[in-house]
């Protein structure tokens, strides 16, 4: 079992058992992970994982609450999950964007000028691997719609705008869930953007089908019937 998961765990446990009630704040980061035998980093990726399926609510600068267990919020989170597991709309959503996304690539390689790659550069300079999950989607959207936009077709951009919405929390789960899927994703990025200064337009399609692709297949293994816990 991987260490984060242990950690989801552990904290469902607390709140089964009564020692965590709906409304009741967590006991200090430091506290806490000492208390389960967890590491820092993997009790903090465990209620980002919690704060997604609505157990968890995290409010900056006061602390983690757990929240009121309400049907409808556990529903909303559920309805998610199923979406992962039972409805293809969201395989069909990134099948879209991997056929319009390295096609928009294609023509940013011959729009964007030397500020245009300046600028992607400096989007991959403000995040590292260790920067959090929240940090590293936000990244990603803006990284996709600043090539998209290069291309120069408005509602091109729209379009895929409205896509990569409707797909953010599944790439949020993805850096929660799966390992080293920062690293990765930058490196991809990396790729396309050294392609795409070196105007190589067939390279930053192929580059960017790959990287669109990488995180479809994570889907599709993620939400199969042998993924199930």
């Amino acid at each position: 079992m991987a260490v984060t998961d242990e950690a989801i765990l552990r904290i469902k446990d607390m709140i089964l058992s009564g020692e965590l009630a709906p409304g009741d704040r967590l006991p200090p980061e430091k506290e806490l992970s000492e208390r389960l035998g967890l590491s820092r980093s993997s009790l903090r990726e465990a209620v980002k994982a919690l704060e997604v399926l609505r157990v968890l609510s995290v409010k900056r600068g006061d602390g983690t609450f757990v929240t009121s267990l309400e049907p409808r919020l556990l529903l909303e989170a559920m309805t998610f999950v199923v979406d992962l597991h039972d409805n293809d709309s969201i395989l069909e959503m990134f099948a879209v964007r991997r056929i319009l996304e390295p096609a928009a690539a294609a023509i940013a390689a011959g729009h964007l000028d030397e500020n245009g790659i300046a600028d992607l550069r400096g989007q991959l300079a403000a995040v590292t691997e260790q920067s959090d999950v929240e940090t590293l989607v936000d990244h990603d959207t803006r990284f996709h719609a600043t090539i998209v936009d290069a291309a120069g077709n408005s509602y091109l951009s729209t379009l895929i705008a409205s896509l990569s919405g409707h797909t953010t929390r599944a790439r949020i789960w993805r850096g929660i869930t799966q390992q080293s899927s920062a690293a990765r994703t930058l490196a991809e990025h990396t790729g396309i953007v050294d392609a795409l200064e070196a105007g190589d337009a067939r390279l930053a399609e192929v580059l960017t089908a790959a990287h669109i692709y990488g995180v479809e297949q994570w889907l599709r293994q993620w939400s199969s019937p042998s993924a199930l816990p």
